[in-house]
């Protein structure tokens, strides 16, 4: 169990940070790439070194009040970055444990000896674990907008009203923690099933590449996606893979795009779940949060604050002390 632990809080590590200097330059390269690809796909015709920059980094956007509070918030990230790594570990190692013990006490203690992994059990187990992941991420994502107390710490990432990359990161250090320990939930699950049934213990790299690694180099578009860069992968990739355009239509203020396209990596789970919407090719959108309730989180002490306040009114509702709860579709309720 200590060996366990002590594997797992290396590799959480590097899932929580994931910012060494190859992936930096992985992720500029990739944020470049798709600024050029909208930029030439928006003018076929006409091109110039001006309008690119331009079409990067569109006028007022760092300035704006958004901006600037995700800036100080992405900062601020990193004082609670060693504690991300406390729930992910346990849950993850408790997860993985409780599933051997399950299929032991159903199945019986396994037979099969402690020998290596080949390369194709390696490819098949990182496959079923980075699947496991994008899984949790979408049934996670989904409880934040069902569950009013989590939306209301969740609305710190939806408050954004520009998005500028690091935006990916404006979310409350609540809910980051509770989403670490869920991860490790799924994950854990499926790894503890691998050990039973495969091979003990299963190592988790393929060809010498972290599970966690692989995770945030195939998820990089994260960034991306988080930009006002409309990248699409197009009709028949976009079957699988959620293209950063589609997750800027679940940041939109429209009605019809509320509590749509969940997914962090892949779009199945949205189609098997019926929570897909496809975007209009370059459809433009406005972020933020309904009624201008974003305007309450510009600052990095009210993206802390506020959320705190809100559970706190909405906790009340079930005292003596009744306070009028703004009412959001997006967590269950009429509007």
């Amino acid at each position: 169990m200590g060996s366990d632990i002590h594997r797992f809080a290396q590799l959480a590590w590097q899932h929580v940070s994931g910012e060494n200097g190859i992936l930096l330059l992985l992720l500029w390269a990739t944020v470049l790439f798709a600024a050029m690809v909208t930029y030439v796909r928006a003018n076929p015709e006409r091109w110039s070194v001006r309008d690119f920059f331009r079409h990067f980094v569109p006028p007022g956007t760092l300035r704006h009040p958004s901006a600037r509070a995700d800036l100080l918030f992405w900062l601020s990230r990193r004082i609670f970055m060693p504690l991300l790594v406390i729930p992910l570990v346990i849950s993850t190692v408790a997860a993985g444990h409780f599933a051997y013990w399950v299929l032991s006490g159903v199945i019986g203690v396994p037979s099969h000896p402690a020998t290596p992994a080949g390369p194709l059990m390696l490819l098949c187990f990182t496959i079923s674990m980075l699947l496991a992941y994008d899984l949790s991420y979408y049934l996670y994502h989904r409880m934040q907008h069902r569950v009013p107390i989590l939306w209301e710490l969740h609305k710190v990432h939806h408050s954004a009203q520009v998005m500028v990359g690091v935006t990916k990161d404006r979310v409350h250090p609540i809910d980051e923690i509770m989403n670490r320990w869920w991860d490790g939930l799924i994950p854990g699950l499926c790894y503890g099933a691998w050990l039973f049934f495969a091979l003990d213990p299963v190592e988790l790299t393929v060809f010498g590449i972290n599970v966690y690694a692989l995770r945030n180099i195939i998820l990089m578009m994260d960034f991306v996606r988080h930009t006002h860069l409309k990248l699409s992968y197009g009709r028949y990739l976009s079957a699988v893979l959620l293209s950063p355009h589609y997750h800027q239509l679940h940041h939109s203020l429209a009605e019809k795009h509320w509590d749509k396209n969940f997914g962090l990596g892949l779009s199945v789970w949205d189609r098997l779940f019926g929570t897909l919407v496809v975007p209009e090719p370059d459809e433009d959108f406005v972020f933020g949060l309904t009624e201008n309730e974003h305007d309450e989180y510009q600052s990095l002490y009210k993206l802390h604050v506020v959320p705190l306040k809100k559970i706190a009114g909405r906790l009340r509702l079930f005292g003596p002390r009744r306070e009028t709860v703004r009412p959001d579709h997006h967590a269950g309720e009429t509007v």
